[in-house]
């Protein structure tokens, strides 16, 4: 699997890009009707409960607009905040911190969001089942939406196509033989693991013994999930996807299954609400 590297010059580049995006072609218009050298003190304040994830990134937005911006954290990356906390405090030419805002807090309220829900699955699956990112994630934002789900206490599953082999349904039906693409794959593994989709106990049973490493159950019952999971523990890793909510995500876990993959962590996630108080 890929590992994720939050580089200063991975988050420095990131933030840059953004910046261009909301001030190209001449900047911020609106701010720039203010009067220079206003210096001001202003709270970074949370109006809900969550985790706290990017604050690298929200300094670092301000920091490419003006270095003079100090930033005082009274919160530390990953931990637990409440409704009314101030998370920090930024000090600085009041211009330019409003030309940074929306930016610096895009990040951190969408961070935070993943890390948030990530939690909550983590803290309701119990120990047993790890929860796993997939895929689903925004164009060219994989690598924070990835880093806000470890800050949350979630697992990365694979980072691009390139990682591991996942036989997915549609292989199959391209194939139209599970028991040969499996062996296929089998054959050009090439020191990479191998996870099989199953949908149902009949397509398990056909595959079972052969040498791959994870066995994926989609959108299956808890019922028939713990079956699956009985019959396969001494041969694979298992996994659940598919369908998998706050709701139903204990019943899951209790089958015993090693990792579940929840693709809403990341694509749903809604934005914790984070503000500049003046």
């Amino acid at each position: 699997m890929s590992k994720i590297i939050l580089s200063k010059n991975f988050i420095r580049n990131t933030c840059k890009l953004a910046l261009n995006e909301d001030l190209f072609p001449v900047g911020d218009i609106t701010s720039n009707i203010l009067e220079n050298n206003i210096t001001k003190k202003i709270k970074l304040i949370t109006n809900q409960s969550g985790i706290i994830a990017g604050l690298d990134f929200f300094k670092q937005t301000f920091n490419l607009i003006d270095k003079k911006i100090k930033i005082k954290l009274k919160k530390k990356e990953g931990s637990y905040i409440k409704k009314g906390n101030v998370i920090a405090i930024i000090e600085g030419n009041i211009k330019n911190i409003l030309t940074g805002e929306r930016v610096a807090l895009n990040f951190l309220c969408h961070m935070s969001g993943i890390a948030t829900i990530t939690n909550k699955f983590v803290k309701k699956s119990g120990k047993k089942s790890k929860i796993c990112c997939t895929r689903k994630t925004i164009p060219g934002l994989r690598v924070i939406q990835k880093y806000a789900v470890k800050v949350g206490g979630g697992t990365n599953h694979r980072f691009n196509l390139s990682d591991e082999y996942l036989i997915k349904d549609n292989h199959i039906g391209a194939s139209k033989s599970l028991v040969d693409i499996v062996k296929k794959t089998i054959k050009n593994k090439k020191e990479k693991k191998i996870t099989v989709e199953v949908d149902n106990l009949k397509q398990l049973k056909q595959i079972i013994g052969l040498k791959f490493d994870t066995v994926l159950f989609d959108n299956m019952s808890p019922k028939f999930l713990k079956e699956g999971v009985k019959i396969s523990k001494k041969y694979y890793q298992t996994e659940a996807s598919g369908g998998i909510t706050l709701k139903n995500i204990k019943k899951i876990a209790k089958t015993g299954v090693n990792r579940i993959s929840v693709g809403a962590i990341t694509h749903s996630a809604p934005i914790l609400d984070l503000k500049l108080h003046l």
